[in-house]
């Protein structure tokens, strides 16, 4: 289940929700036998081999069958999520490099929720009762962390949030069901920043000290039709590193995968790309043709399929 970007609920409605705060990481789902948890992303990827660190899971779950849903995430020196952090750990699957970075910046499971106990579906339970359920199951320990959460006082958490460093806010009504793969209004995500997951579909090249190789990205998303339409030109936020990953991973194509136009002074020197790649960007605003203000990247996102990038706020 999926939050929509949104505002706090309206002070008079605030006791119907409850708040989490908002993690900087990626999406995953644990389905935990035996004391070994299984892991996958959004996308349905498995990422069990990526998290070696993760197991075995904590041991309050030994001896329960459960599904839980939740955010793996990266902490800097002060315990506050660092998305930076986790992206280097997101594409490793070789076994002797997995395991250095798992020493070097190891990843923490953030867990939020509950969706089987014993075989037994909670789907249908309220919000509420789920995490009540959740916070008796002992989801707790080694590299696992059940997450706090709060019934009403919205507009506290989001400040306590902002104050702390973090992403911002979900509220969750506290009589939702869990709908699977719906992105639905009774789940709502309150950022400090703006942040919109983007397909990237071309390149420029680089200049001065990025000469030959990718210096920004021409970004995406998928309009109420379907079509993959031009939002952006990315051209900070970079890391050498990831520019160089950004260039092994890219697949060059003849012609623009954009529907519609894209500006000329853009699509001048451009190098058109197969849409296959899925990243983050942190922008300030919307113009009103649609095209983010003032993009910077944050990184790809592996855990999100290509068709799931649609406009997160509204123009």
């Amino acid at each position: 289940m999926l939050a929509v970007a949104g505002e706090l609920p309206p002070a008079g409605d605030d006791a119907a929700w409850g708040y989490e705060f908002k993690w900087d990481g990626v999406r995953a789902l644990a389905a935990v036998r035996d004391g070994r948890a299984e892991l996958w992303a959004r996308s349905g990827t498995p990422i069990t081999a990526r998290y070696p660190e993760l197991n075995p899971a904590p041991d309050g779950l030994v001896g329960t069958d459960v599904v839980v849903d939740g955010e793996v995430v990266a902490l800097d020196r002060v315990g506050r999520p660092d998305f930076g952090l986790l992206q280097n750990r997101m594409h490793r699957t070789g076994g002797a490099e997995v395991a250095r970075l798992a020493a070097a910046a190891p990843v923490t499971y953030l867990v939020f929720d509950v969706l089987t106990v014993a075989g037994e579906s909670l789907l249908d339970l309220p919000y509420d009762e789920r995490r009540e359920r959740l916070d008796g199951l002992g989801a707790q320990g080694r590299r696992w962390v059940t997450t706090p959460w709060f019934r009403g006082g919205g507009a506290d958490v989001h400040a306590a949030s902002r104050d702390n460093g973090l992403e911002g806010v979900v509220a969750k009504r506290l009589d939702s069901a869990y709908r699977p793969g719906v992105r639905a209004p009774e789940w709502r995500k309150v950022k400090h920043l703006r942040m919109q997951s983007v397909v990237v579909g071309g390149w420029r090249p680089g200049k001065g000290r990025r000469a030959g190789g990718v210096g920004s990205l021409l970004v995406g998303v998928h309009d109420d039709d379907g079509r993959l339409v031009y939002a952006g030109h990315v051209g900070t936020g970079f890391t050498d590193a990831a520019l160089r990953e950004l260039g092994e991973l890219l697949t060059a194509r003849p012609r623009t995968p954009f529907a519609g136009d894209v500006p000329r002074d853009v699509a001048r020197d451009a190098r058109w790309a197969e849409p296959d790649l899925v990243g983050e960007v942190a922008f300030a605003a919307w113009t009103a043709d649609g095209r983010m203000r003032h993009p910077a990247w944050r990184g790809l996102r592996d855990d999100l399929d290509v068709d799931d990038v649609v406009v997160e706020w509204s123009p």
